[in-house]
């Protein structure tokens, strides 16, 4: 197992009242340097290094391509770089870093028509959910309109699956990002109640009565993030449920919960004895997010006891040997923020800019000695990288 992440040899919790000033810090260890910094300058030099980073990826992944989209996607494309344009806009107010996410944005509307994929991460309704909230920013209501219009003609597969990256999950996750950022009415709620019944439907029919929930992916019952049922509730939860569907998805999380290995790790899949994987994808990071959304949505302390456990593993056996957001450090290291957000508990901020530091003072060495494989990851992991710096310190 500790072939796949870094030994955690960083304190458990430096409080900003204990923080040494950077001039009595001029020797020594660079990591421990950035753990001992106040919270201000740290977040100044994550800032600083995201903002070279997205000029360093918009160079490879746009300019390099002769502004050609070849991959439309915001998981590994060019959508992602838009993506990354529009956190920078909202960190910097650049009006230039919002033109470009949505000449990108353009790009990727033509790259995609016709495509079956339909999915926030790998889709057209995330070209276009994106589309229309880089418009409304700009100011541009015709775009606006445009890209609204557009997600509104987007038909969904019958054999499409349940999860979040390719499902029916992933298009709802589209839909949540524009009622939130474009309004309340934008998806009429007769769409959306149409899809959740539709997954609670498909998820009783699996569960057989065992767990009240089951989804299948390629012939598995996973349970993480990615294809399985933690990406799944997530967002379901944030949808208007019923208050059998509420109770359904409370005893889902509960059934997990029970079926956690002895270090608290959780399983892959339905059955999976192996404990390898600490991941959003597949593992406590995606569980430790599921379970603070539930605890924010239900107010049950169990659920958020949960989501406590798990952040431990993250933080014992997460420091991952990749960067990216699915499977590396940048991805663990939202546990973190999402439980100082929920709880307020300074410690949980502390380990979000321990994880953050690691990053900053390791990820280029591990980029250059391979760790992130081959050239289409090493721009995934990049993109990864500043995506969480650029969203973590505003």
């Amino acid at each position: 197992m500790a072939d796949r992440f870094f030994p955690n040899e960083m304190p458990d919790y430096i409080p900003e009242s204990s923080i040494i000033t950077s001039s009595t810090l001029e020797t020594g260890d660079s990591l421990k340097k950035l753990l001992h910094l106040p919270y201000k300058s740290v977040c100044e030099i994550l800032k600083n290094s995201a903002l070279q980073l997205k000029d360093a990826v918009v160079r490879e992944t746009w300019a390099k391509s002769g502004k050609r989209v070849q991959d439309y996607s915001l998981y590994t494309g060019a959508l992602g770089t838009a993506f990354l344009l529009f956190k920078a806009y909202q960190v910097t107010n650049n009006k230039g870093d919002l033109a470009l996410s949505s000449q990108i944005i353009q790009a990727c509307d033509s790259a995609s028509r016709g495509s079956k994929n339909v999915t926030f991460i790998c889709g057209r309704s995330g070209v276009c959910a994106l589309g229309a909230v880089v418009a409304k920013h700009a100011g541009d209501e015709k775009l606006l309109n445009h890209y609204v219009t557009e997600f509104k003609q987007i038909k969904l597969p019958a054999d499409l699956p349940y999860e979040l990256l390719y499902g029916k999950t992933g298009f709802l996750w589209s839909c949540s990002f524009l009622k939130k950022h474009i309004g309340e009415d934008t998806i009429s709620y007769s769409t959306m109640r149409e899809i959740v019944s539709d997954i609670m439907k498909a998820g009783k029919k699996l569960g057989k009565g065992r767990c009240p929930l089951m989804y299948e992916w390629h012939g598995k019952k996973y349970w993480g993030a990615a294809h399985g049922l933690a990406g799944i509730l997530h967002v379901l939860m944030s949808m208007e449920l019923t208050l059998d569907e509420q109770e359904d998805i409370k005893s889902v999380l509960r059934y997990m919960i029970r079926g956690r290995f002895p270090g608290g790790n959780y399983p892959s899949s339905e059955g999976s004895e192996s404990d390898r994987l600490v991941h959003w994808c597949h593992g406590a990071p995606g569980l430790a997010l599921t379970l603070a959304k539930a605890y924010e949505v239900f107010g049950d302390k169990e659920l958020l006891q949960a989501a406590v456990d798990a952040a431990e593993v993250v933080w014992n056996r997460g420091l991952l040997k990749r960067v990216g957001i699915c499977h590396g450090i940048s991805g663990n290291t939202y546990v973190f923020l999402a439980l100082y957000r929920l709880t307020g508990n300074a410690e949980y901020l502390y380990r979000a800019k321990a994880f953050a530091s690691f990053l900053h003072d390791r990820a280029r060495r591990l980029i250059a000695e391979g760790l992130c494989m081959e050239v289409t990851a090493l721009i995934h992991c990049l993109k990864g990288l500043e995506e969480w710096l650029i969203c973590s310190w505003i």
